[in-house]
């Protein structure tokens, strides 16, 4: 999504505020490229919330307005998924967020591509802003990640020197984000119906963060471990001619 009060050209420099979103504004409001980009998204912030990870003064949302004013034309784009570390104010409804305004930079902004190649997600560093423009140059966001679900490709852009630059996984085939404690990499499964490539987080050991169906496996295969071990300890007892209904107080 990018909304704009007009297209206008660009100065040699830009002049960039902060300002809140009018109250008059109406974001747009344009159906998702496709139904597998709300999943992808849910599924980022699911792990993270099961883990205890998230806190209230974050801020992670999808397809979320980020403002600014530039060279006094108010701009918001929505990144199909954003991560704040901490906002001034908690609000349980935002229709938008305006960096340094309301709170920090974002750290992460995560695009996931569709079918069709759009400009959004073009490289040009040029304005008026697509999305590329709009994060590094004018947010200035440090971590820019573009994935694209079909075939499973992960592009891994890190701010130096108010350029993006393209950075290579680890042996893993992950990528360790600091200001989160946490390994970002591509998983390929099913959830949800939806079988192809995802997004996952990974703890400092390695550990996959995992999703609510994972986690009652998880439970349930506890569970029967604790059972069979039960079943094995009388059938012991009582192979020994012990009744494991009598025993002693310990």
């Amino acid at each position: 999504m990018a909304t704009q009060l007009s297209q206008a050209k660009s100065p040699t420099e830009l002049v960039i505020s902060w300002e809140a979103l009018p109250k008059d504004f109406q974001l747009e409001d344009e159906p998702v490229e496709n139904t597998g980009q709300p999943l992808l998204a849910g599924a980022l912030r699911e792990s993270l919330e099961i883990s205890g990870f998230i806190q209230p003064q974050m801020l992670i949302a999808s397809n979320f307005g980020l403002c600014a004013t530039v060279n006094e034309q108010f701009i918001a784009k929505a990144p199909d998924w954003v991560y704040v570390p901490s906002v001034n104010e908690v609000v349980g409804n935002r229709k938008s967020y305006t960096p340094n305004l309301e709170g920090d930079i974002p750290a992460i902004a995560i695009e996931f591509l569709s079918d069709t190649e759009g400009g959004e997600y073009s490289v040009k560093r040029t304005y008026p802003p697509g999305k590329w423009f709009f994060y590094e140059q004018i947010l200035q966001i440090p971590i820019y990640v573009i994935f694209e679900p079909y075939g499973g490709l992960l592009e891994y852009y890190q701010l130096e020197s108010k350029r993006y630059e393209l950075k290579q996984p680890d042996e893993n085939s992950r990528h360790w984000i600091d200001v989160m404690g946490l390994f970002l990499g591509t998983w390929q499964g099913t959830k949800e119906g939806r079988t192809g490539y995802w997004l996952r987080w990974w703890d400092r050991d390695g550990n996959l963060l995992p999703w609510a169906v994972e986690q009652i496996e998880q439970e349930r295969q506890r569970t029967e471990q604790e059972r069979q071990q039960k079943e094995r300890l009388i059938a012991y007892l009582q192979s020994q001619g012990i009744d494991p209904n009598n025993l002693p107080p310990f």
